[in-house]
């Protein structure tokens, strides 16, 4: 994926990409990211990617939320290679008003193995965590689904709302909860084009209204019960601790975007197969699968499905990569020079 301009006079330079270079491009809507995850999922299930497990660093803090995630991974051929570096502290947004999380996002052209770009990663990380429920619940919600339903309205929850009013114009109502009942309000208050936001006043109450229900918080706790579920309702897991296990045994499908990044770490998943609950054998498919149409997605407007969605550095790269083809396009950004 090397371009001339990535060297003057034989010596090697990145090109930077902040974060409002890359919304420039249109890295700051979903179409982007949708297109790109879907060739890039798509590639996964084919086996054209190579994904290490990702290390956790948890050098301070015993919360759950407290750590920096190494992601590397290559998506295609001859494709790009790249490294999402992305930490995150529960308490920044209190404690130092920052964002919970921040990343960057480092690019390496195969046929050398030099880096070529360097782009902010938190705001790539919010849309494609977005763009995976999007894509996601084109195959796995209910058609014509009118309710959605949000708990932990912080930036990935905001996010995963407008990618999902983008992608769906037949959204009716946006049940919304978070333990600030202030953010609920400001993003109510954001949601128009003659969609109803309510703010409800339990996580519970804003889940049994939903269709397609996305948690987007930072605990550590499950709270979500099976039986919050509605019948045909899909269940974006983005956060991943927040469901109790008999979501998942009680599911009539559980989705994932990768199962070895899946059952790791002590999460619910890990937690079932360390009990015996729960196997490779039990799990419907990836996600990649079903959008490849290997594996069947919905089937009835009553199937339960849950998608637990790790998060791939996969994802990350094949949208990163397509953030810098058009920033290359479009004459984006700021050389730099590597020596």
């Amino acid at each position: 994926m090397r371009e001339a301009n990535d060297m003057t006079d034989g010596e090697p330079r990145i090109l930077y990409l902040s974060r409002s270079d890359i919304a420039a491009v249109g890295g700051d809507h979903s179409e982007l990211y949708v297109t790109a995850l879907a060739d890039g999922l798509v590639r996964h299930a084919e086996g054209k990617t190579v994904q290490p497990l990702k290390p956790y660093l948890r050098a301070s803090g015993d919360h759950i939320a407290d750590r920096i995630i190494a992601m590397p991974a290559h998506v295609g051929d001859p494709g790009i290679s790249g490294l999402k570096w992305i930490g995150s502290k529960h308490d920044n947004p209190e404690r130092a008003g920052l964002e919970r999380a921040s990343a960057v996002i480092v690019l390496n052209d195969p046929a050398t193995n030099y880096p070529v770009a360097l782009l902010e990663g938190g705001l790539i990380s919010a849309w494609r965590t977005a763009a995976v429920s999007a894509l996601a619940a084109r195959h796995l919600a209910r058609t014509g689904f009118t309710d959605l339903a949000l708990v932990g309205c912080g930036v990935i929850g905001s996010t995963q709302v407008i990618a999902l009013l983008e992608q769906f114009e037949h959204i009716e109502t946006v049940h919304l909860y978070d333990v600030c009942a202030e953010a609920a309000t400001v993003l109510a208050e954001r949601i128009t084009d003659g969609v109803k936001a309510v703010v409800a006043d339990s996580a519970e109450a804003a889940v049994r209204a939903g269709d397609v229900v996305v948690p987007c918080t930072v605990t550590d706790s499950p709270y979500i019960h099976f039986d919050w579920l509605k019948p045909g309702s899909l269940l974006c897991n983005v956060s991943i601790m927040d469901v109790h296990k008999d979501v998942f045994l009680g599911a009539d499908k559980v989705v994932v975007d990768d199962w070895e990044q899946s059952n790791r770490e002590k999460k619910i998943i890990n937690q079932l197969v360390l009990d015996g609950s729960f196997s490779r054998e039990r799990l419907h498919a990836e996600l990649g699968e079903i959008l490849a149409g290997s594996r069947p997605g919905r089937e009835n407007d009553d199937e339960i499905i849950v998608l637990n969605p790790m998060g791939m550095a996969v994802e990350d790269i094949a949208c990163a990569a397509e953030v810098y083809r058009r920033a290359l396009d479009q004459r984006g950004g700021t050389w730099l020079n590597l020596y």
